[in-house]
C-alpha cells in the first residue's frame, strides 16, 4: 500500500504518535458516544466543518474549533469555489486552530455528513492521517444530548507546529479526470443528484453546463447515507461494487469538490484504498470547453 494510501490513524514515515489520546482512531468514522468519551483531552481536537448557511450559526459541540471551508481554507485567488489552498497556508490556518502534528482530530458538520468529509480529506491531503469524521454530525450529538455551547468559540490554548506534507494522487485535476474516463483501471463517480447528472436539472451555479462527464458513473451522495449518518460497509460495498467492476482506481467528483468527498468517505468505509477527488469538480468541467465533453443523454451509466 503507497502512502497516498495510508488507513486512518498512520502517518507516513511514520510520523509523531498522539500526543494524549489514550486509544487510536477506530477508523475514518467515530460515534458521538467515541467522540464524548475523550471530548476535552490534551491531543484531541474537535473542528466544525459547516459550510453555507450553517457556517458559524447557532450551537457547536464544546470545545470546536471552525474549520472554516467557505474562508479561509479554499484557495480564493482562482475562480473556482472550495479547491484546496496550498501547502503554506494550509500550515498557517491549521496551527492558528491549534493542531499538533501528533494530535488526533474529530471533523463534524451541522447537517449530518456533509462537508465534514472534505475537512476530512483535505487533511488526509496534506499528510495528516489522525483525523475522522463524527458520524451523525451535529443533529446527532444534540438527539443523544451531550454537551453544546454558544457564542464566539474560544481561541485555542496554544498555537500548533502542523505542517502540512502534501500527498500527489489524492486531489487531481481534469487532465488526470480526462484520463481517467478511458482507463479500465479507473472509474469515475459523480455525487451530484441523478437530475443534474442528466441535465434535467439546472445547476445552481451559473454558466456551467449540464450533464456529466462521459463514462462518469452517478452515485448521489445521499444515498450512502440514512438519516445523517453513513450506511453500513456491507452496504457501501454493495453500492460501489456493480460500477467499480474490479477498477482499483476510483475518482470522486461532485459541483465544487465538497460532496465527492462524502463518497470518498464510503468507498474508505468500504474497503477501496486508491482513492482521489476531482478538486475543480463540475465548477469547472462544467464550464464551456470544447475539451471537456458532456453527455446529456438518458442513456448514462448509473450506479
Amino acid at each position: 500500500m503507497g502512502e497516498d494510501a495510508l488507513p486512518c490513524g498512520e502517518r507516513a514515515g511514520g510520523g509523531p504518535p498522539g500526543r494524549a489520546v489514550d486509544d487510536a482512531l477506530p477508523g475514518p468514522l467515530v460515534d458521538a458516544h467515541w467522540l464524548a468519551g475523550r471530548l476535552g483531552s490534551a491531543g484531541l481536537l474537535v473542528f466544525d466543518a459547516s459550510v453555507g448557511a450553517h457556517r458559524g450559526a447557532g450551537q457547536r459541540i464544546v470545545g470546536a474549533q471552525p474549520f472554516d471551508i467557505d474562508g479561509a481554507l479554499s484557495d480564493h485567488t482562482g475562480p473556482l469555489p472550495h479547491t484546496m489552498p496550498g501547502a503554506g497556508r494550509f500550515t498557517e490556518e491549521l496551527r492558528s486552530l491549534g493542531l499538533h502534528d501528533g494530535d488526533t482530530v474529530v471533523v463534524y458538520d451541522a447537517v449530518g455528513i456533509y462537508s465534514s468529509a472534505r475537512a476530512w480529506w483535505m487533511l488526509r491531503a496534506m499528510g495528516f492521517d489522525r483525523v475522522a469524521v463524527l458520524d451523525g454530525g451535529l443533529p446527532g450529538w444534540a438527539a443523544a444530548g451531550l454537551p453544546m455551547e454558544d457564542g464566539a468559540p474560544a481561541a485555542p490554548a496554544e498555537r500548533g507546529d502542523f505542517t502540512a506534507r502534501p500527498r500527489a494522487g489524492l486531489l487531481v485535476g481534469a487532465d488526470e479526470v480526462a484520463a481517467a474516463l478511458s482507463d479500465p483501471a479507473s472509474a469515475v463517480f459523480d455525487a451530484r443528484s441523478r437530475e443534474r447528472f442528466l441535465g434535467t436539472a439546472p445547476e445552481p451555479r451559473p454558466g456551467l453546463r449540464g450533464g456529466h462527464m462521459p463514462g462518469a458513473v452517478s452515485l448521489p451522495f445521499g444515498e450512502i447515507q440514512h438519516e445523517g449518518r453513513m450506511r453500513p460497509a456491507a452496504e457501501l460495498r454493495a453500492a460501489f461494487a456493480g460500477p467499480v467492476q474490479g477498477r482499483e482506481r476510483l475518482i470522486f467528483s461532485c459541483g465544487s469538490g465538497v460532496t465527492a468527498c462524502v463518497l470518498t468517505l464510503g468507498a474508505a468505509l468500504a474497503g477501496y484504498r486508491d482513492l482521489a477527488v476531482y478538486d475543480g469538480s463540475w465548477s469547472e468541467w462544467g464550464l464551456p470547453s470544447e475539451r471537456r465533453p458532456v453527455e446529456t443523454d438518458g442513456a448514462a451509466r448509473a450506479g
